[in-house]
């Protein structure tokens, strides 16, 4: 039997979109997202919906984007979706493109958009995740369910997940690699990214790297300090860009393929949050004080920015910077 599986989402108190969801409306909606496959390279495929272009330079929320890697002995799929529609989804495109048998499948996270589709994949599929994550699914997975239907909507399929058992654990700070058949895959831990047990998809022949949601995409999007850890995030998006080559490719967490210089407006982004944070709390502000002061207007842009940057970014680094003083 199986040992976990990767499941979804983030405790928090509010919506995931700083407004509160309605069941009929979600943000994005799983029962109409189509998915598109682009080729890469020899054997290296993105995934991401359709309308990600025109929705990321509006700075509109995009559903979420992944990949599938061909080698002579089959196939890894990178993150397997929300619900059964877009996980078959992935899985024709697989069929259509390489025809090989998925023989591994890595969740870039624990939220249930990048992981619910475990349980849709074939029975001899190998689900890679991080150890933080079976913790994570073990301790929360019917409070993550709920979650995932109030910012998802239900009849989405969500109500029909059920935790499916992961067969490889990648610990902190792990690396390990995969020989797929004339093509070798390292998946990696750079670090608290995001969550904790975020991991990173890199195929060194092409220079792709998949990072899933500590990446959201292209700008003006910005991070999401869901679980707080301003400090370590900016250090692990820092050690990824300086990982990878000028002429790489990225596939964010939700968008289409980028350049690594893209991932610079993030880091931009937190560095001024930081250091204009720290700036008031030398002060002697408030939280309140300094979620009004911190406004940062230069990186506007985002849909999501004004529930994102004063709800949610300023809070986690004022606290985190207070803890680190």
């Amino acid at each position: 039997m199986k040992k976990t599986m990767i499941a979804a989402s983030i405790v928090a108190t509010t919506s995931l979109f700083g407004f509160t969801a309605n069941a009929n409306e979600p943000v994005w909606d799983a029962n109409k997202v189509q998915l598109i496959a682009e080729k890469l390279d020899n054997g290296v495929y993105a995934y991401y919906p359709s309308d990600a272009k025109e929705l990321e330079v509006k700075g509109l929320p995009v559903a979420t984007s992944g990949g599938f890697i061909v080698g002579d002995k089959g196939v890894l799929i990178i993150d397997t979706m929300l619900n059964e529609r877009l996980n078959k989804q992935v899985q024709g495109m697989v069929e259509k493109e390489a025809n090989k048998p998925i023989i591994y499948a890595v969740n870039t996270s624990f939220h249930g958009d990048h992981s619910y589709g475990n349980m849709y994949l074939p029975k001899d599929t190998k689900i890679i995740q991080h150890e933080v994550a079976q913790d994570y699914i073990d301790n929360h997975f019917e409070h993550d369910t709920q979650f995932m239907m109030h910012n998802f909507g239900k009849g989405r399929g969500i109500e029909d997940i059920v935790p499916t058992d992961a067969d490889i654990l990648v610990g902190a700070g792990g690396n390990i690699t995969l020989d797929l058949g004339g093509k070798l895959v390292e998946i990696i831990d750079f670090g608290f990214a995001q969550t904790g047990g975020d991991l990173f998809v890199w195929e060194p022949q092409s220079k792709t790297m998949w990072s899933g949601n500590p990446i959201i995409t292209v700008k003006p999007s910005l991070p999401w300090l869901l679980d707080g850890h301003l400090v370590e995030t900016l250090a692990s998006l820092k050690k990824v860009r300086a990982f990878l080559p000028d002429d790489a490719t990225v596939v964010p967490g939700h968008g289409s393929p980028m350049t690594p210089d893209d991932i610079q407006w993030h880091i931009d982004y937190l560095d001024t949050i930081k250091t204009q944070v720290q700036a008031a709390i030398d002060e002697g502000l408030t939280l309140e004080e300094t979620v009004a002061k911190v406004q940062m207007p230069e990186f506007r842009g985002y849909a999501l920015r004004d529930w994102v940057h004063p709800a949610l970014n300023v809070p986690a680094a004022y606290k985190d910077l207070s803890a680190t003083k």
